[in-house]
């Protein structure tokens, strides 16, 4: 049997994955067409299913975890530097992510805004 590059490196991530967690069972129903899906990307990918459905897990992890602290920010439940710690990404990968999906974060009452305004050009006239 021949390895391609990819097959290797999936096997080594599996291996170090392994290496480095601590892995407890799980038992899950699902339905039959997702089941369908795993086993086509086990297919395609050439990797056992356990290592398809911890990859998928994780996966869907970090977009909860994204998904979430957008939806705090945006609320204004949480300040960004806390968003970005929920998300699990550095500042600057969260301020990408909020610009990617356009997220609206700062609130600011009209009057706020023309006040601020207001102060910024008389601090660029002194």
């Amino acid at each position: 049997m021949i390895f391609t590059k990819k097959d290797l490196c999936m096997h080594l991530v599996s291996i170090v994955y392994v290496m480095l967690m601590t892995l407890k069972p799980l038992a899950v129903r699902i339905p039959s067409e997702v089941e369908q899906e795993i086993s086509e990307i086990v297919e395609e990918e050439k990797v056992d299913k356990a290592t398809i459905v911890r990859n998928l897990l994780e996966i869907g992890l970090a977009e909860w975890r994204k998904q979430t602290a957008l939806d705090l920010l945006q609320k204004g439940k949480i300040t960004f530097a806390k968003a970005a710690e929920v998300a699990k990404l550095s500042l600057w990968e969260f301020a990408d992510l909020v610009k990617q999906r356009n997220i609206e974060w700062v609130r600011l009452a009209p009057e706020e805004v023309e006040k601020e305004f207001s102060e910024a050009s008389a601090a660029k006239h002194k």
